[in-house]
This record gives C-alpha cells, structure tokens and sequence, in this order.
C-alpha cells in the first residue's frame, strides 16, 4: 500500500495554510495569442506565480494535483511514478502518454526541463529545495497537500487554483458540482437503508518485518470528511496527524471499535492484502465483532484515497455499495 507521502515512515510536510488567490490582466507582451490573460496566483507557499497566459503544458509532480488536472481536462505532459498513478488512481485515467518524471519525492529535474512545462504543480510534500530547483526550470504552482481542519475544502480550493491556472473554472465548477450531488446521493441511499449514524472504521494497512501495521483514517482524514459529509460516524477514537488526519495502531489496537464496519481500500496489481492474507489466521483479528459478523469491505481498487473530486465521488459509490448489498 502506498502512503501519501515517499516513505509509510516519513513526516508529512509542513503545510503553510495560504489561501490562493487569482486575478487576471490583459497581457502586456504582444506577443501573446489573442485574447490571452497575463495570470497572477499566490500559492500555498506565498509564492507568486506568473503566467503570460493559461498554462497548457503542465508538469503534475504528486497525484493529487495530477487527477485535479486530468479532471480538468488538461492532459499533463510530466507525471511522477506513471505506472503508479494508473494503479492507484483509475477515477482520472490519464488519456495521454505523459512522460514519467521520476518519483513522487524526487522528481528529475533535467527530465522535467526537457519538456519546456509552462507551469510545473506540485504539492507542499515536495521538498523546499526541490521546490526551489523546480522554480528555475518554470513557474511552480504549489498547493497545499492536505489540512485535517478542512479537507474537503483544501480539495476544492486546490482545484479551484489549478483551474485558475489553466483556464478551466468551468470544468471546476462542473466538479464541485457533482462531487456535491454524489455526497448528496450517497447520504439518502445510506439513510434510506437505515445506516445513517452508521459508524465506520476505514485504514490501510502494511506488513513490515512480518507484523501488520495500520493506519486508521480518523475524522480529520479526507475520507472521514468524505464519511461524515454522507452520514456516517468514524469510529476513531485514535489521533491522527494535522495534515493528513491518519493515525498508527495495530491488531490489538481493533480491539476499541467493537460492532463498526470496517472498510479498506488496496491494490492487487502492487501489494498483498494484509486484512485477507496476513491476519487470516490471527486470533485477535479473528476475534473482532466487525471480522466474526462479516462487516469487512474491501472497497475497489484504484481508488486514490488522497486525490480528488473524482476519486471521492468513486469512494461513495464503493462504500456505500458496500454498505447497502
């Protein structure tokens, strides 16, 4: 299972919480194209970023900003880890054949400046100095990776400043939209069934030296936005990080939820199923109410459970299936 940072061990990154602002202004240069607008951003670092017109040859270097991009139509000509995204993210399939600009946490530079980008989006786990390498080659546009205050909102801001950048706050709009009639959709289903109120423990899960690590999903976590905003109760009682709201138990730590469902998301193309495989023969495991009354979801997948509109809205449909057959 992938984290949403490098490494399942490595710290989140600071996250400057600075809300991106936009204004636009007939180009000076005349030789820009017709009609195009000379745009000024502020990103998450409070760095202004400068743009002589909407960016069209786009670097994604995290995921997230990646699926904001596909979302929006724009196909990005740099994506970190391709292989990895098309795993892990199959709500925003890429439609073009970016090239691969290396890892997540350490992209190639001379990779990224061969593609001439207009603008270069990363998030706020990337490395400042990778951040700053990155500003010599094109415009970076940094948004905030994750806020366990809101993250709901940090999903929509962060696409609203991209859509800014690119031109394409229609299709922003389209998404919050229906991203907004899907929560709306999942929280009847789930009422109409009884299960509003329901609680639910959602987390992932990793084997290191041949013990199961988890990683519960708390209620500052964008899913347990997502899971409160269609009616359900997380049932964490764990505290999860500022960022990205996740948490560390193990096993014996399962032994708190008592009658929850529990629902998790892997992937079988690159990892095993620690829930299924590893903790089939546990006895704790084993002995938990949600495990002996069958209350274990393995949801689809591809769902990335850090990306965006599109990836949430594929989680109600997972989740409240799940919950519902």
């Amino acid at each position: 299972m992938r984290s949403p940072l490098v490494t399942l061990a490595a710290a989140s990154a600071a996250a400057v919480v600075l809300a991106g602002c936009g204004t636009t202004e007939p180009a000076a240069s005349s030789s820009a194209s017709a009609g195009a607008q000379r745009i000024t951003l502020t990103d998450a670092t409070g760095a202004k970023v400068e743009l002589d017109a909407p960016a069209k040859k786009v670097v994604g270097t995290e995921w997230d900003v990646v699926e904001h991009l596909v979302s929006l139509g724009v196909e990005p000509v740099g994506v970190a880890d391709v292989k990895g995204y098309t795993a892990w993210d199959a709500s925003a399939p890429l439609k073009n054949a970016p090239n691969d600009i290396g890892t997540r946490g350490e992209p190639s530079m001379d990779t990224i400046a061969a593609l001439a980008p207009d603008l270069i989006v990363a998030n706020t786990d990337l490395p400042a100095a990778a951040v700053k390498q990155l500003r010599e080659i094109a415009p970076v546009l940094a948004v905030d990776s994750a806020d366990s205050a809101d993250q709901i909102g940090r999903m929509q801001e962060n696409l609203d400043l991209i859509a800014e950048a690119t031109g394409t706050t229609a299709a922003a709009d389209k998404l919050k939209k229906a991203f907004d009639a899907k929560v709306a959709e999942g929280k009847k289903a789930l009422a109409d069934a009884g299960l509003a109120g329901r609680e639910i423990a959602f987390a992932d899960g990793y084997v290191v030296s041949h013990q199961v690590s988890i990683r519960p999903y708390t209620s500052g976590s964008l899913l347990g936005n997502v899971n409160t905003a269609i009616g359900l109760k997380n049932a964490w009682s764990i505290e999860g990080d500022k960022d990205y709201g996740l948490g560390t138990t193990d096993v014996e730590g399962l032994s708190d939820l008592g009658d929850v469902e529990f629902a998790y998301i892997g992937n079988d193309s690159e990892t095993s199923d620690p829930f299924a495989d590893d903790l089939a023969e546990n006895s704790v495991w084993k002995g938990l109410p949600f495990v002996e009354k069958g209350n274990v979801h393995h949801l689809s997948d591809g769902i990335w459970m850090f990306g965006g509109t599109r990836s949430m809205e594929a989680y109600i449909d997972a989740v409240v299936g799940a919950l519902t057959k």
